[in-house]
């Protein structure tokens, strides 16, 4: 508070610039913004800006000021819209600051276009933009020079928080990892306050989805933490937010009693505030707090007037949340038909902004919550959409929800048994009997017409069914299951004709066969989860974590039938690989797939690559997508 002092008092010299005045305004409200305090910030720039909806007085100012104007005005209009609950708040918001963007981008001035970019997903995430919010955030972090800490510091905080409101907990871990060296040398109490809490907020829902006792100790350690420095940094609106985060973690480890005296004190907080959208919060939380306790009726009467209030702003990811909350509450008072409505519009609003895994867990309550009160069609409609929305998830957690959603509701349609106990449940054992049972009714609709039944269960080609019968599920032809039919390319035994001319070549690995794929890739994650899918495809994999290793390799006789490669690898980049091993003789028609994160899939074509996937969204398609490659390459031959 020393520094606003200061920049107050020079504020009130007569000897200052239009430019110079603008730009110390600007300053000023950078510090109120930062303790929390919009209304000081707002009156700072009410010389330059009448608030929300005008645009802010540009005339005489050199574009420089002009666009640091136009940013701070911008992210106050989104907090300030956001915190007032102001129709179209973030829209104006992001004109605003992508205006500034562009101007700071023609004044080649990187440290700024990476602020105001951090700005703009600020804004997209508040609107419940993930892809958006983190792509921009990425786009940020490139721009930041590396004497650049504090702003480099709140970028990786918000990428943290996008990822952990977007349910990617692993992700936004590995993020704060990422980050904490650059906190372990600040002093500004607010920004490693915001570091704390952000860190325990992660840990408070690995401790839910695991049940592991030492996350909670963590998230408790590191909400404390936070509590000590937003206190010292005198913020009581985050300090507010912590006391909500802490009568969760209370809550979900049965401690009710501490977990509404957390809640009381984050509403007397925002209360003095009159932050009306954080009181809608903590009331969505006490009565997740109710419900846990069995007070039904308590909470629902909380919540509804939760939803009300969160209905008339811009924060989407809130509102759906309120709004599964309160579904769950009315199907517990047994109110069917209200519930239904409430989560229908929680997955529709979480759809509209692209959080699907919100969409589908939304879907996934009324199958939980409802789902005896639905006819066998519109359960089985509800099981497909949420399991469409819920594709990408990493969560195991709700994975083991919709499993569990799935199988009990084909064992009321007699379709096959529920299992004995979900004690021992197996999700893998339990995905594969269901694939099983899907494949056997298409091959019987279609009187063993492989062709034809993989067209039914949306197959791109009828080899990737064969594949997949002939590797899990050679059960469905000693049992029968494919009926007699005359021998055709389209059936599971093919008999091809012989033909006159012989070529002589080098023989090429069938798709049915195991496949040999070398690997490269660094992180430790990744590698898991693909050899996890190559144990279950039967793949031979080798792992190589060096560019210039795998060129090695590469170089050597050894054969690989895919080569499956990230762009960020020590030594030799994925990019320089795939065109070395282009220039390989014996690699030219080797198929290569790039799987990566980062924004090259332009450079990849060029180099070679055969097929580009983005990780993690994409690594669950590498079966279906090598399955093609070794199919078009077979076929060439």
């Amino acid at each position: 508070m020393q520094l606003t002092r200061q920049l107050l008092n020079e504020l009130d010299s007569p000897s200052l610039s239009v430019n110079e005045r603008a730009v110390l305004r600007c300053r000023l409200a950078r510090q109120f913004e930062a303790a929390g305090d919009y209304e000081a910030a707002s009156e700072v720039m009410a010389e330059l800006w009448q608030g929300i909806g005008p645009r802010p007085e540009l005339q005489g100012l050199d574009e420089e000021t002009k666009a640091q104007v136009l940013l701070r005005v911008g992210v106050l209009t989104g907090w300030i819209g956001s915190a007032g609950q102001i129709e179209g708040s973030q829209e104006a918001a992001k004109d605003l600051i992508s205006e500034s963007l562009r101007m700071f981008e023609q004044l080649s001035q990187r440290n700024n276009v990476g602020e105001a970019r951090s700005d703009l997903a600020l804004c997209y995430w508040r609107a419940g933009a993930f892809d958006e919010a983190r792509v921009t955030l990425q786009e940020a972090l490139r721009e930041f020079d590396e004497g650049d800490v504090e702003r480099r510091a709140i970028a990786l905080l918000r990428s943290a928080e996008v990822e952990r409101a977007s349910k990617r907990l692993s992700e936004a871990l590995r993020v704060y990892n990422e980050a904490a060296p650059l906190f372990a040398e600040m002093t500004d109490d607010l920004l490693i306050a915001h570091f704390h809490h952000g860190f325990a907020n992660v840990l408070n829902q690995l401790s839910t989805l695991e049940h592991s006792k030492e996350y909670v100790d963590r998230a408790l350690i590191e909400y404390t933490a936070a509590s000590f420095h937003f206190e010292q940094a005198d913020h009581e609106r985050y300090e507010a937010c912590v006391e909500n985060n802490l009568g969760f973690l209370f809550s979900s480890i049965g401690k009710f009693e501490e977990a509404h005296e957390h809640l009381d004190r984050a509403q007397v907080l925002l209360t003095k505030l009159e932050d009306v959208l954080r009181l809608a919060q903590v009331d969505e939380t006490r009565a997740r707090v109710l419900l846990a306790e069995g007070r039904i009726v308590e909470a629902e009467k909380i919540v509804r007037a939760a939803v009300h209030t969160l209905g008339k702003g811009d924060e989407v990811s809130w509102l759906a949340e309120a709004l599964t909350t309160h579904g769950i509450a009315l199907a517990r008072l047994n109110h069917p038909e209200q519930a239904r409505a409430a989560l229908e519009r929680a997955v529709n609003e979480s759809e509209q902004t692209g959080d699907f895994e919100s969409a589908g867990v939304a879907a996934l309550t009324i199958v939980e919550q409802i789902g005896t009160n639905l006819s066998t069609r519109e359960l089985c409609e509800t099981i497909d959409r949420a399991g469409t929305l819920l594709e990408k998830t990493q969560d195991i957690s709700i994975l083991r929800r919709l499993a569990k959603a799935v199988f009990e509701s084909l064992f009321l349609a007699h379709a096959v048994p529920a299992p004995p106990d979900w004690e021992s449940f197996s999700l893998k054992d339990a995905m594969r009997r269901y694939e099983a049972h899907l494949i056997k009714l298409a091959l019987k609709e279609t009187g063993g017409m492989v062709t034809a039944a993989a067209r039914l269960l949306g197959f791109r080609h009828h080899q990737s069914l064969i594949t997949l019968i002939g590797s899990r599920h050679k059960e469905l032809i000693e049992t029968g299951a494919r009926a007699p039919v005359r021998p055709r390319r389209s059936h599971l035994i093919v008999h091809p004709k012989r033909t006159k001319k012989k070529k002589v070549q080098t023989p090429h690995p069938q798709v049915t066969s195991q496949i040999s794929i070398l690997h490269v890739e660094d992180n430790e994650q990744v590698a898991r989860l693909v050899n996890d899918i190559a144990v279950s495809e039967d793949w031979r994999l080798e792992l190589c974590t060096d560019g210039y290793d795998a060129l090695d390799k590469l170089t050597g006789n050894d054969p690989y039938d895919v080569l499956l490669v990230d762009n960020d690898i020590p030594g030799l980049s994925g990019v320089e690989l795939v065109q070395r091993a282009r220039k390989i003789t014996h690699r030219r028609r080797t198929p290569i797939v790039m799987l990566s994160g980062s924004d090259c899939e332009k450079e990849a074509w060029g180099a070679g690559v055969n097929d580009f996937l983005r990780k993690p969204e994409q690594i669950s398609e590498l079966p279906s997508r090598i399955n093609r490659l070794l199919e078009v390459d077979l076929k060439k031959d």
